[in-house]
C-alpha cells in the first residue's frame, strides 16, 4: 500500500482527518508529546500504517521522506513557503518515483489559491532570472581565463655565514657539494593544502597527494646526497584533514607517516618524533571542524575526534659521523635536556614565529606559515656544532636560517618565490645586525674566535656570537 502525507492547517481539520482514517493513520499535532512524536513517525515510515496526518509548521521542514511519494493538502494558507518546503520532503535527491500532489480546497478558499499561485509564478520568474544571469556570469569567466605561470628566475644573496638562493628547490639543492651538510631542518608544503605560488615547480602547487610525493622524491635523494654521514635531518608536519566534499569522507591523512616512508626508502634511518602540543579551541576557531565542534558531542559523539598537533621528525643519513656533537653540562643542564627529551613539547608557544612585514604581493591570496622559532633552536641545540652548516630547503621567509646565524652556525637557504626570498634577505641580515650589537661588535672590532654562543639559554637571551657587518674584509666569522 502506498504510503501518503496529508497536510492540513487547523486542528479541527485534522482531527476530522484522523477520525475519517481510523487506525489507517497516525496524526501529530504541535501539542503531541516529543516522545510520542518521534513514535508515531516511526510507525508510518516503516509501514506499520499507511498515513501520516500533520502540519508544514510541525513537519514540513527538514525531514527525509522519500520513501513517501504521494501527499495531499486538505486546505492551503497564504505561506508559499510553507507549501513548497513541505513538498520537498518528498520531492527531493534520493526520491525514485513521480511525486504526485493533489489540492483539496473550498470555494471559499479562492482568493488564498489565487495568491499562492501569483507567489508560484513570482518564483518561478526569479529562479530562471538567477539561473540566466548565473549563465552569463560563467560565460563571461570561461571567455577571460588565462593560464596565469609565475615566470622562473634565480638569484643569490649572500651576507657574513649565509647564502641564499631564489630557485627551484631540487634543482639548487644538486649544486651544494656531497656531504656538505650538517644538519637540515624544514616545514615542507602540507601536500596541496595550501598554494603557495602559481609556479609549476611549486611542490605544493599539484593536484592531489601521489603527485605532491612523487615530486617530494627528487628532494629527498639530494639531501640524502648532501647530508654528513651520521647526522640528521629535522622536517614540521602535522596530519591533513580530509573533506567529504574533497575526499568523500570526513577523517585524517598520515602526513608524517607518508613523508617518513620516502625518507626511509632513500636511505634515511628513522630517528625520532616529537609531538609539539597546539590548543585544539584555537583549531576549531580557526577551521571550524566537526570533529572539534562541542555540539557534536551531543549530536553523535562518534565523529569526535582530538585536535590535530605539530610533528618534528628526524631522519639520520648511515654512517659515522666524522664530527661529534658533544655539550658540557654548564652547556646543556639536565633540565634543559629532560624538556628537549620529551616525546611531546607542551611549551612551544605557537605565536613565536619570524613577525616580520608580510611578504605577500598584491592580490597574493597564499599563506606564510613560518615555523616556531624555539622548535629551530631546540634541533640546533640538540644536533649541530658552532660552525656547523645548515640547510632548508623550503627558507619561506628565512625562520631557520635566522635562528641558525643567531645561534653560530652557517646558513644556506633556497626559496622559489620571489617575495618571500626579498622578505628573507632582510630577515638574515636582521639576525647578523642582532647579534652585532648584542655583542657590542663594530667594523673596528678584531674578531675573536674564541668568543662562542652560549647553549641551553632562554631563547630571548640574545647568543654571544660575533658576526660582522657586509662589507667588512678579512674578518668574516667563518672560513
Amino acid at each position: 500500500m502506498d504510503k501518503w502525507i496529508i497536510w492540513c492547517n487547523l486542528n479541527a481539520e485534522q482531527d476530522a482527518l484522523a477520525k475519517l482514517f481510523g487506525d489507517k493513520c497516525v496524526s501529530i499535532q504541535g501539542s503531541t508529546p516529543s516522545n510520542k512524536k518521534v513514535e508515531l513517525e516511526r510507525q508510518w515510515r516503516e509501514g506499520e500504517v499507511p498515513i501520516l496526518i500533520s502540519k508544514p509548521k510541525v513537519f514540513g521542514f527538514g525531514m527525509n521522506w522519500q520513501h513517501c511519494s504521494k501527499m495531499a493538502f486538505v486546505g492551503l494558507s497564504d505561506s508559499f513557503e510553507q507549501l513548497y518546503q513541505a513538498i520537498r520532503r518528498c520531492w527531493r535527491f534520493g526520491q525514485v518515483k513521480p511525486v504526485d500532489v493533489y489540492f483539496i480546497t473550498a470555494k471559499a478558499e479562492g482568493a488564498v489559491v489565487r495568491n499562492i499561485q501569483r507567489k508560484e509564478d513570482d518564483f518561478n520568474a526569479m529562479l530562471n532570472g538567477m539561473i540566466a544571469a548565473t549563465q552569463e556570469i560563467t560565460k563571461e569567466n570561461i571567455k577571460s581565463t588565462i593560464r596565469d605561470t609565475a615566470t622562473y628566475e634565480t638569484r643569490i644573496d649572500t651576507g657574513p655565514g649565509w647564502e641564499l638562493k631564489l630557485g627551484d628547490c631540487v634543482e639548487e639543492a644538486r649544486n651544494i657539494p656531497d656531504n656538505s651538510i650538517h644538519y637540515t631542518v624544514f616545514s615542507p608544503p602540507f601536500a596541496n593544502l595550501y598554494t603557495y605560488s602559481n609556479s609549476d615547480r611549486d611542490i605544493g602547487n599539484c593536484r592531489n597527494d601521489n603527485e605532491f610525493l612523487e615530486h617530494f622524491k627528487y628532494l629527498v635523494n639530494e639531501l640524502y646526497r648532501v647530508m654528513v654521514p651520521g647526522r640528521l635531518l629535522s622536517f614540521h608536519c602535522m596530519e591533513l584533514p580530509m573533506m567529504k566534499s574533497k575526499d568523500g569522507v570526513i577523517g585524517l591523512k598520515d602526513l608524517p607517516g607518508m613523508l617518513i616512508k620516502i625518507f626511509q626508502d632513500a636511505g634515511f634511518i628513522y630517528h625520532s618524533k616529537v609531538v609539539i602540543w597546539k590548543d585544539p579551541v584555537v583549531e576549531m576557531q580557526r577551521t571550524k571542524a566537526l570533529g572539534l565542534l562541542h555540539k557534536q558531542v551531543k549530536k553523535d559523539s562518534a565523529m569526535v575526534r582530538q585536535g590535530m598537533p605539530d610533528y618534528l621528525v628526524t631522519m639520520r643519513k648511515p654512517g659515522d659521523n666524522p664530527e661529534r656533537v658533544c655539550h658540557t653540562p654548564e652547556e646543556f643542564p639536565v633540565e634543559v635536556w629532560q624538556r628537549y627529551a620529551s616525546p611531546v613539547w607542551m611549551d612551544i608557544r605557537q605565536s613565536d614565529t619570524l613577525q616580520r612585514k608580510s611578504a605577500r604581493v598584491e592580490a597574493d591570496e597564499k599563506h606564510i606559515c613560518p615555523l616556531q622559532l624555539e622548535v629551530i633552536q631546540r634541533g640546533l641545540e640538540l644536533w649541530t656544532n658552532v660552525g656547523d652548516t645548515v640547510l632548508d630547503p623550503f627558507n619561506g621567509i628565512g625562520s631557520s636560517g635566522y635562528v641558525a646565524l643567531k645561534m653560530g652556525r652557517k646558513y644556506k637557504g633556497i626559496e622559489l618565490k620571489p617575495s618571500y626570498f626579498d622578505q628573507s634577505v632582510g630577515n638574515l641580515k636582521a639576525a647578523v645586525d642582532e647579534v652585532n650589537k648584542a655583542n657590542g661588535i663594530t667594523v673596528f672590532d678584531s674578531f675573536d674566535p674564541s668568543v662562542k654562543p652560549a647553549r641551553g639559554k632562554k631563547k630571548d637571551d640574545a647568543p654571544m656570537v660575533q658576526v660582522l657587518p657586509d662589507g667588512v674584509e678579512n674578518m668574516t666569522m667563518f672560513v
